[in-house]
């Protein structure tokens, strides 16, 4: 299957964003619940500091009162120690819950009674001492049995009850709006995590779903790239079988040209060559001039002969039929040197070949001479044929040069005829290996199996 067929998996583009907003919603409601329970402790803080004020308060007036009743009674001045310390505090502490309810018109007249109460209950003590001290002892007395000091003692702790039963609800809804504030809180935490779990469950399923899909893209991906494999198999066996065709068609175009060439031409020439010899010798007498052309139409008969021998030689070689790869190697080696002037050393091991691979030999060291003359500068030349040892039993063709050499990387587009060879080599089942670098020569190697 292609690339562009394979179907995706689906991905939600909301999933992400809905994500990110329910963590930051719960962020949000944490935050809140965290403000809003620390503001609601920092109100609790202060109600429990002001009760304990209006208790310190009331605690000092009933020391004031028992110093000065201790004093009253025994007359000594240590009694009076209590009331003169709680004289001031009494006046401070006042003061302090009066700032801490200021504002608050729910605890404002339970407040202006305490402080009213507690100012008469020490001017009330203040006053008995005053007379005390001034040794009237009947107004002091007669005013303390008036009981105005146990009404207004009585009246601040009422005052004090009903502030504290207020300040009991206050704090009561306090708590509860704590509570309720970490309920909320442990509602959002729980949500959280159920969403956080199916969000979690969602990522496995789509993992596993994702990882299933690129198994099965891997597969489909081998399987084309198989059958790809198979099909650049296929195109390769398809061209080397056509290059094998072409060459074994060209082969036998050539022999069938080698065999009209000589056929026929040889015929003409032949024929050609004997009537300029019946000519001569009907002449008779000696005509230097018509000898001359006679001579000089022999001399044009036979480079004509030797012309169209050549060309059936190039076109198919008769010494490969009748002598042998061997011996066509030998002659191919020997003509080539002296044409070129250039030193050959042959190793030629007669083997029994079948007529492609004699052919096939015989063009592989023809088209290496040939590059070899073109290109190699080359002082010498080394021709080795001989059986190639190991199993499969095969041949090796080997033809080595000492020229300029060069980079078998570098000249792949003016490689046709190495393409050539190669291909003819691989046509018969065979291997061919080229070394070659600059300055180092060039070493041409062809396997063919022996069985052709």
């Amino acid at each position: 299957m292609p690339m562009n067929m394979v179907r995706r998996l689906p991905r939600s583009r909301w999933a992400l964003p809905m994500a990110l907003a329910a963590v930051l919603l719960v962020l949000i409601i944490n935050e809140l619940a965290y403000h809003r329970a620390s503001a609601a402790l920092a109100v609790l803080d202060e109600r429990v500091e002001l009760r304990r004020d209006v208790q310190l308060l009331v605690r000092r007036i009933s020391d004031a009162e028992s110093g000065q009743r201790g004093f009253l009674l025994t007359g000594r001045e240590e009694y009076l120690e209590p009331y003169e310390r709680s004289l001031g505090s009494v006046r401070m502490l006042a003061r302090n819950v009066a700032q801490g309810y200021a504002g608050d018109a729910d605890a404002a007249p339970h407040l202006a009674a305490i402080v009213a109460a507690a100012d008469a209950k020490m001017s009330e003590m203040e006053t008995v001492l005053k007379l005390h001290r001034e040794g009237r002892h009947e107004t002091w007395q007669a005013l303390l049995g008036t009981n105005i000091g146990k009404e207004q003692m009585d009246e601040v702790r009422s005052a004090t009850d009903r502030l504290f039963a207020l300040e009991s609800s206050r704090i009561v809804a306090g708590r509860d709006g704590v509570a309720d504030t970490l309920r909320i809180s442990r509602l959002a935490l729980n949500a959280m995590a159920v969403l956080g779990t199916l969000a979690m469950v969602l990522f496995l399923r789509q993992s596993r779903a994702f990882d299933k899909a690129q198994l099965r893209h891997a597969a489909e991906l081998q399987t084309e790239r198989d059958r790809l494999e198979r099909e650049v198999e296929l195109r390769t066996a398809d061209l080397n079988e056509l290059a094998h065709h072409l060459q074994s068609a060209r082969e036998d175009e050539r022999a069938r040209l080698a065999r009209e060439l000589h056929d026929e031409l040889g015929a003409l020439l032949t024929a050609a060559k004997l009537d300029a010899a019946r000519l001569k010798r009907s002449l008779g007498g000696p005509v230097t001039e018509s000898e001359a052309r006679l001579a000089h139409l022999s001399a044009t008969v036979n480079q004509g002969i030797e012309l169209k021998r050549r060309i059936i030689e190039d076109l198919r070689p008769s010494a490969l039929a009748t002598l042998g790869l061997a011996a066509a190697l030998a002659i191919l080696a020997r003509e080539f040197a002296q044409r070129s002037e250039i030193a050959v050393d042959t190793e030629l091991q007669e083997l029994a070949l079948d007529e492609r691979s004699a052919i096939a030999v015989y063009r592989l060291v023809q088209e290496s001479l040939t590059n070899i003359a073109k290109h190699a500068q080359a002082r010498s030349v080394h021709i080795v044929l001989r059986q190639a040892g190991g199993a499969p039993a095969g041949v090796e063709v080997e033809v080595r040069d000492d020229g300029v050499g060069f980079d078998p990387g570098a000249v792949r587009g003016s490689q046709h005829g190495l393409l050539g060879m190669r291909h003819r080599v691989q046509a018969l089942h065979g291997r061919l290996q080229l070394d070659s670098s600059p300055g180092g020569g060039t070493r041409l190697l062809a396997w063919l199996p022996l069985s052709g």
